[in-house]
């Protein structure tokens, strides 16, 4: 069977959504990442609070529609990454259900408003979230495409783009969750 990075790259997002670690997503998992997510903006600032609460609850509806989840409303890791394919990173629904997240979040981490994340920005950001600051310092660099030392909001965009429709096994973007393991 031939190396499928974004299988692999899947079953990456599956395994963190799963807050339970119960290899089955729920509604619950959904929140609690849009939770998680959310508490990375700052206090007080709810429009970016609420809008990753949101985005988390279109994902979470989109994989409904694609038909994912049993009888149980459970979601388990081969019906997700067959949703991921179909649905969530088909051109027309990846704007409208995962953009809004990175939106959000590059609005709440910039806090001194330069349209830029700082490798400190990023990398408090990726530990809240549960990343081990090595990893995502080692991220950060990737995607810092033109060396400036911060990540533009269009650098943000192209990794995540890169990260859910990227074939490239080289691509930064594949960095966004830790180091992409090495095809078997």
């Amino acid at each position: 069977m031939a190396y499928d990075s974004t299988q692999q790259k899947f079953t990456i997002l599956f395994n963190w959504f799963d807050q339970t670690h119960d290899g089955r997503l729920t509604r619950a998992d959904f929140d609690q990442t849009g939770e998680i997510f959310a508490a990375v903006a700052p206090d007080g600032d709810e429009t970016n609070k609420n809008a990753l609460h949101n985005a988390f609850t279109r994902w979470w509806d989109a994989l409904v529609e694609a038909g994912a989840p049993d009888a149980h409303q459970e979601v388990g890791l081969p019906q997700f990454i067959t949703a991921m394919r179909t649905h969530i990173s088909v051109p027309a629904n990846f704007g409208h259900i995962v953009m809004p997240i990175i939106d959000a979040l590059m609005r709440a981490l910039d806090t001194n408003n330069s349209g830029t994340l700082t490798a400190d920005e990023y990398v408090r950001m990726y530990e809240a979230l549960g990343i081990d600051p090595s990893t995502s310092g080692a991220a950060f660099h990737r995607l810092d495409r033109n060396g400036s030392g911060t990540i533009t909001h269009d650098e943000f965009r192209a990794a995540i783009e890169e990260f859910y429709l990227s074939t490239d096994t080289n691509a930064p973007g594949n960095w966004l969750l830790g180091p992409p393991l090495p095809p078997p």
